[in-house]
């Protein structure tokens, strides 16, 4: 095991390289020149937009800007804002919101999905099962920020049981219509694919050997039909952390929250490269981690599977 762990670890390195070289060449081909759009429609004086350059780097070439860069990040200096502010502060109070929206999200789509999808796979061609699957297909179809709309003005106005917006106020209450809207489309995918393994898994041959002899519905259920039914299912949910946090653009803006949403929105606008492209680090690194972490849990699911 601890070898697979190291060999996993040396995965990454290159992994993370390339994200950031790539980040940071789309963020450096970007058309216009931020300095000058400092000075809005007038300009900045040559001298000042010289100066501001050399104080943000600019004025290097291409990859001298990505080493002074990769330097930055190993030392947790991330740089400015062109107002000044430090990029680390500015995620400090971002990524939190979003992590905890995020968090939520995953929650409400494992909880819930795997419960649809395992009583869906469990009586399959019922009912039920025909029911989920038109539901989940609907919501997979509908897009975000039309299922956003729709919740805020039927529950949030017609209701009146959640907040229409969240603002500065990021309690669970406020945040749990946002997080079912990020965590809708991925809700319908854990279900589907929890309804397709469970009813693949129930007539396998050693559930089969499991109830000849004479285990109970609940235990050959939960322990064997479950168990081996989660892999793929975890196996999404670990590289949907990472997505969440990517993708939570359109909801914070549909529910006014001051994420990474948010920010990178406005940073792009902006021409603000050291924030988008800090962000967006930080972003590759937890979708690596979550990987990594559902890699280790299969073995946790499945004892027939070792990394030795």
């Amino acid at each position: 095991m601890l070898w697979y762990i190291g060999r996993r670890v040396l995965q990454v390195i290159p992994v993370f390289l390339g994200a950031t070289l790539l980040i940071y060449f789309m963020v450096f081909a970007l058309p216009g020149d931020p300095i000058q759009a400092l000075g809005g429609e007038r300009g900045l004086p040559p001298a000042v937009a010289d100066q501001l350059r050399a104080r943000y780097n600019l004025d290097q070439p291409f990859f001298v800007q990505y080493l002074l860069y990769l330097q930055g990040i190993f030392t947790l200096d991330f740089g400015i804002t062109f107002s000044g502010r430090d990029v680390m502060d500015v995620m400090k109070e971002a990524f939190p919101v979003t992590f905890k929206l995020a968090i939520m999200s995953l929650i409400f789509e494992a909880v819930f999905g795997i419960a649809a999808g395992l009583v869906a796979g469990l009586r399959k061609g019922g009912m039920f099962d025909a029911t989920v699957l038109v539901v989940s297909l609907l919501v997979i179809a509908v897009p975000t920020f039309v299922i956003g709309f729709v919740l805020q003005f039927v529950v949030g106005v017609q209701l009146g049981w959640l907040p229409t917006t969240v603002g500065g106020d990021t309690t669970v209450r406020n945040l749990l219509m946002p997080a079912i809207v990020l965590g809708a489309v991925s809700f319908a995918y854990v279900l589907r694919l929890t309804r397709t393994s469970v009813s693949e898994n129930i007539s396998a041959d050693y559930v089969r050997t499991a109830t000849a002899k004479g285990l109970s519905r609940n235990r050959v259920v939960t322990v064997h039909v479950l168990r081996n039914s989660l892999i793929p299912v975890v196996t999404f949910l670990g590289a949907d952390l990472g997505t969440l946090m990517g993708g939570a653009i359109v909801t914070e803006g549909i529910f006014n929250i001051n994420g990474v949403g948010g920010t990178l929105f406005r940073a792009i606008t902006q021409g603000e490269s050291a924030t988008v492209v800090s962000l967006t680090t930080v972003l590759v690194l937890i979708y690596i981690v979550a990987n990594l972490a559902v890699d280790l849990l299969y073995a946790a699911l499945d004892p027939r599977i070792r990394y030795a």
